[in-house]
C-alpha cells in the first residue's frame, strides 16, 4: 500500500490572486485560441470550451447555439449518420461542422457508426473517444486504429486524471487531445461507487505538464459550477474546459419542463446512471452499478444568457490579472490556497 500525502486540491480550494494590469475594458480580452495539433496536424481556431457528450448537452440544438460563439459541442455517440445528414439537409445557414465534435465508444459497433459518420460527412475533422474509465490497454489501441483510420482528425480521448496515462494516450494511442477527469461531475458517482477519483484542480495541473511535455493537450472535464471554477481550470493549464451541467436546463435542452412547488427544472442525468442505460441499452448490465445520477436542474432560460454569463466571467478573470488573451491565463495565475471563498451569510 502506498499514500501519496502531497495535497490535491480542487476548484473551491483556491482562489486567483489578483495583480496589476494594463486591461482597462473586459472587451480588451481575446478568449479565442489557435491550436496545431501535434498528432494529426490540424489546425482549428475558437473558444476552447465544449458542451460534453451526454444526450442532455451533446445535441444538435445545444450546438446550433454554442456554434455561434465559436464554442465545441461533443455531440453524444448515439446520432448516427442520417441524423447528420437530415440536419445539414436543413440547415445551411452556417458553417456548423467547425464546432462539431463526433463522438464513439470503443465497440466494433461504435466504430462502424464512427466510420459511417467520417466518411459519409468527410468535412467533419473532430472525433472524441469517450470511456469511463481510458486507462484500459483496449483504449490506447482503440485510439491507434481511429488514428491510423482518420489520420488528419482532431482526436480526443478520456477519461484519465493522471499525468502518464495522459502521454500514453498522446505518445502510444497517437491522439491530440486527453480528457481530464474522473468523477467530478455533477451527475457522475463514479467517486462514491468506485473510491477513484483526482481532484479536479490538481488532476489538471498535473495532466496539462505531462501532456504540454509531448506537445499535446487536454480538457478538463467536470466539475465547474460556475464561471470562477472555469477560469482556474484555464488558469490550471487546461487548453480545453468541458461541462455538462453548466449547459443544461436551458430552453434548448431536451425534456419538458416540470413544475413542483412553483419553481421549474429540467432533468439532467449521467450516461451511466440506469436512466441512460435503460434508454439506450435496454437494461442495465447486472455486472455493472450505476455510476451517474438523475437531477432535476433549475429552469435557466435560453442557452444564450448562460454562455453570456460565463465568456464576461472569463474576461473579467483575465482583466483582474493582465492576460490579454486566454492563452496567457496559466502564466498570469497565481492560486492562493483557502479555508473559505464566499460570505454566503444572506443566500
Amino acid at each position: 500500500m502506498k499514500i501519496d500525502i502531497t495535497p490535491k486540491l480542487d476548484f473551491n480550494n483556491v482562489l486567483i490572486r489578483p495583480q496589476r494590469t494594463t486591461i482597462s475594458s473586459r472587451s480588451e480580452v481575446d478568449l479565442t485560441r489557435e491550436f496545431m495539433f501535434p498528432n494529426s496536424k490540424s489546425k482549428w481556431k475558437g473558444v476552447p470550451i465544449m458542451a460534453a457528450n451526454m444526450d442532455t448537452t451533446g445535441t444538435f440544438e445545444i450546438m446550433k447555439v454554442l456554434s455561434k460563439h465559436q464554442i465545441l459541442t461533443c455531440m453524444h455517440k448515439f446520432y448516427n449518420l442520417e441524423d447528420y445528414l437530415n440536419f445539414f439537409a436543413t440547415n445551411k445557414d452556417y458553417d456548423y461542422k467547425k464546432y462539431m465534435v463526433v463522438s464513439t465508444g470503443i465497440s466494433d459497433i461504435n466504430f462502424e457508426n464512427l466510420c459511417e459518420i467520417m466518411e459519409g460527412i468527410p468535412e467533419l475533422k473532430w472525433i472524441c473517444i469517450d470511456v469511463a474509465n481510458g486507462y484500459m490497454y483496449k483504449m490506447t489501441q482503440f485510439c491507434l486504429k481511429v488514428r491510423n483510420k482518420f489520420p488528419n482528425s482532431i482526436i480526443i480521448a478520456g477519461n484519465v486524471a493522471t499525468g502518464e496515462m495522459t502521454q500514453e494516450l498522446i505518445i502510444n494511442g497517437k491522439v491530440d487531445i486527453v480528457k481530464i477527469g474522473i468523477g467530478p461531475g455533477s451527475a457522475c458517482t463514479t467517486r462514491l461507487k468506485t473510491g477513484v477519483g483526482v481532484p479536479q484542480l490538481s488532476a489538471i495541473i498535473d495532466c496539462a505538464d505531462a501532456a504540454h511535455g509531448c506537445s499535446g493537450f487536454i480538457i478538463g472535464d467536470g466539475g465547474i459550477t460556475c464561471p470562477g471554477d472555469m477560469a482556474k481550470a484555464f488558469g490550471g493549464g487546461a487548453d480545453f474546459v468541458m461541462c455538462g451541467g453548466v449547459f443544461s436546463g436551458h430552453d434548448e435542452n431536451p425534456g419538458n419542463i416540470i413544475e413542483k412547488d412553483g419553481k421549474k427544472y429540467k432533468q439532467f442525468y449521467g450516461m451511466s446512471s440506469e436512466l441512460a442505460m435503460k434508454k439506450h441499452y435496454g437494461k442495465m448490465a447486472t455486472y455493472r452499478s450505476s455510476e451517474g445520477r438523475i437531477i432535476e436542474v433549475k429552469y435557466k432560460g435560453p442557452l444564450e444568457d448562460t454562455i453570456l454569463d460565463y465568456l464576461g466571467g472569463l474576461r473579467s478573470t483575465c482583466a483582474y490579472i493582465n492576460a490579454h488573451k486566454i492563452k496567457h491565463l496559466p502564466k498570469c495565475v497565481n492560486f492562493l490556497l483557502v479555508s473559505n471563498q464566499l460570505n454566503t451569510h444572506l443566500v
